[in-house]
């Protein structure tokens, strides 16, 4: 659990004035957390089910799993979705069109890295 800053902290001004100067940091702050973008791409190129999830990062714990895909649903770039007809009740989660649109950013990203780090 992350720390919580405190609002006459040094730090909490500094936040401040860096979400005033360039509004990118927010996003950057909220695409950030260890795994959630592995998870979206993931996600966006098929693998849908929890199970298949955590089988691709056997280092993941369950419960970071579950709250990266939670953060990942309030976000709107992943739906959860329960599977009809299966016992015991299945879940898959699917990229929606804002969350193929992230993941088309941060292949861009990728591919400027590559050519440019």
């Amino acid at each position: 659990m992350a720390t919580q800053v405190k609002l006459s902290s040094s730090n909490a001004y500094n936040l401040t004035v860096l979400a005033a100067s360039c509004n990118v940091n927010d996003i950057l702050k909220a695409i950030s957390p260890r795994w959630k973008m592995q998870i979206l791409c993931k996600i966006s190129s098929g693998t849908s089910q929890f199970s298949r999830l955590k089988d691709l990062f056997p280092t993941l714990s369950d419960q970071i799993l579950g709250k990266r895909l939670a953060e990942l649903v309030t976000e709107e770039l992943v739906i959860k979705k329960q599977v009809p007809g299966t016992v015991p009740l299945q879940t898959s989660y699917i990229a929606t069109p804002k969350g193929m649109a992230l993941m088309e950013i941060m292949d861009q990203l990728h591919e400027w890295g590559e050519k440019e780090w």
